[in-house]
């Protein structure tokens, strides 16, 4: 195996992104719960106002993991990288892609000035556990994850700016 590299992802990267998405879900054991499309993966990733970054692991010229990372704000912290992801494909585990990865992470982290780096994982995924205490990572167990959908809720429409302009009105009728 040659050494991987670790890179930048770029736009024509969002294929295979996914593709590795959709494989970090089915070993989630929830395959069906990716349904974000490619043009909001791109728009969402490169468009005018990216949401979300990614590093990549080439081998041989393919892509076979990523770690995808945005910045979060806490109240008590500052701004703090979130890790969204970080999946290698099983058959090029215990290769050192992930440290490489996670060290890429670290380094973005300290880049941007970042006052740490915050993740979830699952509780039963004991491989993902034992690599994040071979960093020293803080585990809490006092929160609880929430999250809700909004039904009825438009879906974003791609390069319109037509949802950016609903909340600036609203914002803008606010006092």
């Amino acid at each position: 195996m040659n050494t991987p590299t670790i890179r930048r992802a770029v736009r024509t990267d969002c294929p295979r992104l996914l593709e590795l998405i959709r494989g970090l879900a089915h070993y989630e054991r929830a395959p069906q719960e990716v349904t974000v499309t490619l043009a909001h993966f791109e728009e969402s990733g490169f468009g005018a106002q990216p949401v979300w970054w990614a590093f990549v692991a080439e081998v041989n010229g393919a892509v076979r993991g990523f770690a995808l990372y945005y910045i979060r704000y806490s109240t008590w912290k500052g701004q703090r990288m979130y890790l969204e992801d970080i999946y290698v494909e099983p058959e090029w585990r215990r290769h050192g892609i992930g440290a490489l990865l996670f060290e890429r992470l670290m380094s973005e982290t300290k880049r941007r000035h970042l006052n740490g780096m915050v993740w979830q994982a699952l509780s039963w995924n004991e491989p993902a556990l034992n690599f994040y205490r071979k960093y020293n990572a803080a585990f809490d167990n006092g929160w609880v994850n929430c999250e809700m959908a909004l039904p009825g809720t438009p879906p974003l429409v791609i390069g319109t700016g037509e949802q950016e302009e609903e909340q600036d009105g609203e914002s803008g009728n606010a006092q």
